[in-house]
């Protein structure tokens, strides 16, 4: 699916927030293993789980053909600094629901880019009749689980110890849902 660009400024910050185009693709790939080393709230450690700029190139030309996915990147000064993706499946006893995700480059914490991506994202899904999005956020990331409460999501469980980081220690992730008539 594709959304036109929209521009935002908050906090004297501004930026564009736009469906991602296969010509994005490495900037996509370099930014994933970056964020992944930025913080332990990504699912990967840094480099795990690479995905090169052809796979990414895929990904975005299958998302912008599907209807039940979406993928965003937001833009600073024509710079990708963070991106978000809803993807859907195709088995009609789940064709109702989407799965959201986001990440955004450290140096742009604070600004409301993973708000504005999730807030981009759940007008596309209400307006394209998705009924339902789910995410996971780490079980420690109260700052992230907040935002999602007062965009609507609400807790829909606990998976105990679900993750093991470097250090060893043990997380629970949390699954959290938006439900819309």
């Amino acid at each position: 699916m594709i959304i036109d660009q929209q521009e935002f400024n908050v906090n004297g910050l501004t930026f564009s927030i736009r469906s991602a185009d296969e010509k994005d693709a490495g900037e996509i790939s370099s930014l994933r293993v970056q964020m992944d080393g930025e913080t332990e709230n990504m699912d990967r450690e840094q480099g795990e789980g690479f995905i090169d700029s052809a796979g990414f190139e895929e990904i975005i030309r299958l998302d912008t053909e599907k209807q039940r996915n979406l993928f965003l990147v937001a833009i600073v000064k024509e710079q990708i600094v963070g991106f978000s993706r809803c993807e859907g499946v195709d088995l009609k006893r789940f064709s109702h629901k989407v799965e959201f995700g986001v990440c955004i480059a450290r140096e742009f914490w604070g600004y409301g880019m993973g708000k504005k991506l999730l807030e981009t994202s759940m007008n596309w899904a209400d307006t394209n009749g998705i009924k339902k999005m789910t995410l996971n956020v780490l079980g420690t990331n109260e700052k992230a689980m907040e935002l999602y409460k007062r965009m609507g999501f609400e807790i829909e469980g606990m998976l105990k110890r679900d993750r093991r980081h470097a250090n060893g220690q043990y997380y629970d992730t949390v699954v959290m849902g938006r439900f819309r008539g």
